[in-house]
Order: structure tokens, then sequence, then C-alpha cells
């Protein structure tokens, strides 16, 4: 890289190009400038320079006195060899093969996560955009994919960790030459790590027994001393540690936890109930399911049909789909139906959008899809965002009565429960019928009782004669 500077001082003037050296070389005398008696230099550095600042000092005859400093800029000539000399030293060599597996974005509303799981081991190969991790958040478990095809060199992130979208948590080699040379090495380090903690537990060892020694000389006592709690037999005697176990809690379960005692703190909770006669939904459904099958895809169920009546019940009764913000009450238009489902992780509530807009078979793919999901760990965010009014079903696990609680910001619940044969009046006679017990837990600061009432009345009338909904009536 070269530099060249005209300098306009006389002797005792100073040069600095950034504390380096310069090679001074002199040249012809030059009349051009002002400073006729100074001399042009040109100077030279290996590595070039960017700053220079000459000063002027010099009196010459017939001449008046210049004691400002004067600065010139100084010519950047690096040329292309020396670019890639400069930029050498700062290259690794294998740089380029190495790529970084991170977090991705998660969602909106979630700011970070815990490394659930790795589902590689180091030395692995892996594909573009095949799993190796798990991070789990509040609401949905995100996979962390690899970015490029490669082996799998090292673990940045250990199971257990918080990490962010963007945290780095693997390192991935391209090449598999690199990774087959990373394999042995994080073995050598694991067993030469695993040797040196033996002579500390060889010490820790040889330190006990003297200790032991000297307590030998006093088992008696001890044994003395003992003696008086062995008496105490009526005292009651608490199970061995070694017989629990101490789980730390999901993400996903802190979450529900926090957002059902917050649901308890915020609302005014109440719960009515009634009772609904399955026998013309069941009747229903068992005349028309193989050609709602071979026509849609899809089996029919009775969730579809409690869907629907509570799309007609919340027409009916808009405020139990309404929602309090502040000093306001907000109303809406739409109706999204969140569902709640049970998974081994825990419990979480796709949503059905705009379920008003639907018919039976769309209502019953749209749950199957979200519910398989679900139960897969691949529902997204945006799946269970929102949601108006929820309806949870308890009955697909046994349970014949319960006081389900509100999902916030909602405003009520619809719990439903197993279908029991008991003996009914109808048409002044006893007879048996499939019946089922349906709960409405609501709001009490924003739902009055009558809203509530009529709101399963409705749910009931829609059930137990579905062609309410053809007439709407």
């Amino acid at each position: 890289m070269l530099g060249v500077l005209r300098r306009k001082a006389a002797s005792g003037s100073c040069t600095y190009v950034l504390g380096k050296s310069l090679h001074t070389i002199r040249p012809a005398m030059s009349t051009s400038r002002v400073c006729s008696a100074v001399p042009e230099e040109v100077s030279h550095h290996p590595r070039g320079f960017y700053y220079v600042r000459t000063f002027c000092h010099l009196t010459l005859a017939g001449h008046s006195v210049s004691l400002w400093p004067t600065r010139e800029g100084v010519g950047n000539l690096q040329q292309e060899e020396n670019m890639q000399i400069w930029s050498r030293s700062f290259c690794s060599k294998n740089e380029g093969d190495l790529v970084d597996a991170v977090v991705p974005f998660m969602g909106e509303s979630i700011s970070d996560g815990t490394l659930a799981t790795f589902l590689k081991k180091p030395g692995d190969r892996v594909e573009v955009d095949e799993p190796i991790a798990q991070v789990e958040t509040d609401k949905v478990t995100v996979d962390v994919n690899s970015p490029e095809a490669g082996v799998i060199q090292e673990f940045v992130a250990k199971e257990g960790d918080t990490v962010e979208p963007g945290t780095k948590i693997a390192v991935i080699s391209k090449s598999s030459k690199g990774a087959t040379q990373v394999a042995p090495s994080n073995e050598k380090p694991s067993e030469k790590a695993a040797s040196p903690p033996s002579p500390p537990a060889e010490e820790k060892k040889e330190k006990p027994k003297p200790k032991v020694e000297t307590t030998s000389v006093t088992d008696k006592p001890p044994k003395e001393a003992s003696s008086p709690p062995k008496t105490s037999a009526t005292e009651p005697q608490l199970p061995p540690k070694e017989r629990e176990r101490r789980v730390p809690m999901t993400r996903l379960r802190k979450r529900v936890a926090t957002r059902l005692k917050d649901s308890q703190n915020t609302f005014a909770l109440l719960t009515t109930f009634n009772e609904v006669d399955m026998t013309n939904l069941m009747k229903l459904r068992s005349d028309y399911k193989d050609a709602f099958v071979e026509k849609h895809g899809v089996k029919l169920g009775f969730m579809s049909g409690f869907v629907k009546a509570a799309v007609s019940a919340l027409h009916n009764q808009p405020i139990v789909n309404a929602v309090i913000d502040g000093d306001n009450i907000i109303y809406r238009d739409y109706i999204d139906i969140s569902i709640a489902v049970g998974t081994p992780k825990g419990l979480v509530v796709p949503v059905v959008r705009n379920a008003e807009v639907m018919n039976f078979a769309e209502v019953e793919k749209t749950i199957n899809t979200l519910a398989k999901k679900a139960n897969d760990g691949t529902i997204s965010i945006d799946e269970m965002a929102g949601g108006t009014f929820t309806i949870s079903n308890g009955g697909v696990y046994g349970s014949l009565l319960s006081t389900p609680i509100i999902n916030p910001p909602q405003s009520a619940i619809l719990g439903m429960h197993s279908i029991v044969s008991r003996p009914m009046v109808v048409g002044g006679n006893v007879v048996p019928r499939p019946m089922m017990y349906i709960a409405l837990t609501y709001d009490h600061r924003l739902i009055d009782g009558r809203e509530a009432v009529l709101f399963l009345r409705r749910i009931k009338d829609v059930v137990e004669d579905p062609r309410r909904l053809l007439l709407d009536i």
C-alpha cells in the first residue's frame, strides 16, 4: 500500500502516520509551491496510512508568517493484491464450513422459551430444515431446524436453558470430514475430563477414613444417645425421600396455572347448570354417519352439534360473546370458538375461526385438524390466539359434572360432560334417556343470571331438536 505526501515544513516539522515509521526519499526541489525552499518528500509505508498532519513554521524572506497548521489528504493507493494480503490474516480457513443453528422466531407474544430436549447428538448427520432440538414456550413447542445439511459438531446450549429468538444452540459442519475430526475430539476430552476427578475421589475416600476411625472410638455413646428416640414408636413415620420424585414444571403447565389463577382472582365466577336429552342428536348421527363420512371424509361427532348450538345461543345472547375492557364493553360481531384439547404436555385451546359461517362438515374438519396438531405438538401460536367463547368437553374422560374456569380474556365457557342413561319422565311415562349435564361458567360482572340461563336453555333446545337450526327458530 502506497501513500504520497507533500509537506510544506522546514526542518523541525513533524509527520505522524498512526504511530508508524516512514521511509523517506527526497527527490528534486520544486519551485511551484509557496515554500520554495522546502523539498517535496515521497513517503512509503508497507501498510499505507490514513491521516497525516503537516505543520509549517518557517519564515522565508519576503513572505508572511503562517502559524496555522495545514492539512493535506493522503491518497489511498491500495492495490487488489495488497488488500487480499491484508484481509488474509483475519479469515479462518474453515470458517465458511461452520454454520450456527439458532432459535427461530416463536411468536409475537413470546419473548423466550426453555430448551426442552435435543433430538440429535453431536456427530449425527442432519439435513436442511431437519429438527435438531425443541424449545418449549408458554403455549406451544417450537422446533429448532438445521439451516444447512451437515453434521452436528457441538451443542452450545444445554437442556433446561432459557433461550431467546436468535440464540445459538448448536454448530453444524457442512463437510462430513470436519465432523469426523470433531467426533473423536469430543471423546478424548471427555475421557481426559473423567480421569482428573478420580484422584480427588480417592482423596475424599481417604479423608473420611480417619473420621470413621475417630467415630469408631465413640460408637457406644451415640448408641446410648439414639436409644431414647427408639422408645417413641408412637410418632408418625414419614415415607423415605427415595420414594419421592421432584420434577420441574413445564412452561406450558406454569402458564396454564398462572392464567387459571388470574381468572379466579379477576372474574366474578358463577356457574349455572342444565341437562340435555341427547336422543335426537344421537339418532341424527347414527342415521347419517356413513353418508357423512363418504361425502366429507370425516366422522360426524357431537362436538359440531354443540358448536352450532353455541353459535345460535351467542347470536341470541350477544353479551356472552362480549368482554370487559376497562370501563368499556367490547361486543364482537364474529364468533371464534375455542376448543379445549388435553395433550400429554398440557391443556391447549385451538380456535375455530368464524364458526358462524361454517356447516357441520367444516366444523368437524377444523376440529380434527387442530386436535391432531395439538397432540403432535405442531400447533402454532396463531391457531390458538384469540377466541371469543370456549367449549370444554370433559365427557370424553368420563366427567359427570364440573364447573369449568373461564379462559381469559373471554367472559364465559361451556362445559360438556358424559352421556349417561337415566330414567326420565316423557309424556307421563318413565323411560330411559341418554342425558348430559351441561354447565356455563360466566363473568357475573358482565353477564347476569338471566342471560346465562337463557343461553343454556338455547343450547338445550337446539341439541334436543337440531331442526331448529334449519328453521332458525
